[in-house]
């Protein structure tokens, strides 16, 4: 079976009611439409490329914030959108993983 997508990104956007740590407190609605503006910019989106999806709680909210990579699964986190430059440049463009970024 082949992959519709080559690169299929899914953000964390979830906001936790509690007042508990979320990937939305650090950032990460920022992060993620940057991401699809740049995609897009670089014309990167569509089929056999890239698609960026918000997502719910990955469960993970004291590693956020989140996105995971897949077909691959490589999960990362990121701080700001040098961090997502450095994720579309070498990961979605080269095929090269961004390890310091890692969870």
């Amino acid at each position: 079976m082949t992959n519709y997508y080559q690169h299929h990104i899914f953000f964390c956007l979830n906001q936790r009611e509690n007042g508990a740590a979320c990937c939305m407190d650090k950032g990460a609605e920022a992060a993620f439409d940057h991401m699809k503006a740049r995609v897009k910019q670089l014309n990167l989106n569509g089929e056999g490329k890239v698609r960026v999806n918000r997502a719910g709680c990955f469960d993970r909210c004291g590693e956020g914030p989140l996105l995971v990579v897949y077909p691959q699964a490589i999960w990362y986190t990121f701080i700001d959108v040098d961090d997502i430059d450095e994720i579309i440049e070498s990961h979605l463009i080269n095929g090269k993983v961004v390890e310091r970024l890692v969870v």
